[in-house]
C-alpha cells in the first residue's frame, strides 16, 4: 500500500579520507558554500540530506504513509511466516514436477546456497524465487498465462501471489547474450508467494503446467 524507509548514519565514516564523496567533502554553492565535513563533522551525512535530498525532492514521509506503515508493522512477522511456509510447499511440489527443469531457491537443499541460506536466513529466504520450465519462453509464457491465482505484475512481496517471464518484463532491455550471463532464460519464471491457501496455489500451477 505504501513505500517508506529511514537512514541510520553513526557519524564514524570518515568521508574525506575516503576520497569518493566530493559532495559532501567540497564546498555547496546550493547552500552557502558549506563543506559538510568541515563545518558540521560527525553530522555531514544527516546534514547534506536535509539540505540538499529533502529541500530537492520532499522526500518525507506523509502522515498517511506514516499510518499504513504502521498498521503494517503490527502483523509484518506473521504474514512473513506465512510468505515462508507457502513458499515451501510450492517449491518443493516445483521440484519434483516432470515439466519444471529446475528451481532456484536457496531454501532447497539442491541449491548451490543452500548452506549459506541455513546459516543467514534461520526462519526461510523469503517468498520471491525463480524456476525454468522445460521448453523455452513459449512453454513458459503458456504457463502464466494460464495461472488463474497469480497475477501477472512485476512487483514483488505483495499479499497476493505474482508471476512475471523475466526475459521479457524485467530484463527485456538486455541483449541475448547479457540475459544468459545473469541467468535469465526464455524458460524461467519468477513468483512472489502470497497469503492465500498453498494448496490453491499448488493446483493452480498444476493446472497450469499442465497446459504445456
Amino acid at each position: 500500500t505504501t513505500n517508506g524507509g529511514l537512514i541510520v548514519d553513526s557519524g564514524k565514516f570518515d568521508w574525506e579520507a575516503s576520497g569518493k564523496f566530493p559532495q559532501l567533502v567540497d564546498e555547496d554553492p546550493s547552500y552557502h558554500n558549506i563543506s559538510y565535513t568541515r563545518d558540521v563533522g560527525p553530522a555531514a551525512f544527516v546534514t547534506a540530506l536535509r539540505t540538499q535530498l529533502l529541500r530537492d525532492t520532499g522526500a518525507a514521509l506523509a502522515p498517511f504513509n506514516a499510518f499504513l506503515l504502521l498498521q503494517g508493522l503490527e502483523t509484518l512477522s506473521l504474514r512473513v511466516e506465512r510468505h515462508v511456509e507457502n513458499t515451501k510447499k510450492i517449491v518443493d511440489f516445483l521440484e519434483n514436477h516432470p515439466k519444471v527443469e529446475k528451481v532456484n531457491y536457496p531454501g532447497l537443499p539442491s541449491s548451490p546456497y543452500y548452506d549459506l541460506a541455513q546459516k543467514y536466513f534461520s526462519k526461510g529466504p523469503g517468498s520471491i524465487f525463480t524456476f525454468h520450465v522445460k521448453g523455452g519462453q513459449d512453454e513458459a509464457r503458456t504457463v502464466i498465462d494460464n495461472l488463474e491465482i497469480f497475477s501477472d505484475l512485476a512487483n514483488v512481496a505483495d499479499a497476493k501471489s505474482l508471476v512475471v517471464h523475466p526475459a521479457t518484463t524485467t530484463h527485456q532491455q538486455l541483449a541475448e547474450a547479457d540475459l544468459l550471463a545473469c541467468g535469465v532464460t526464455p524458460n524461467q519464471i519468477r513468483i512472489s508467494v502470497g497469503l492465500e491457501n498453498a494448496d490453491d496455489l499448488i493446483e493452480d500451477l498444476k493446472l497450469a503446467l499442465d497446459k504445456i
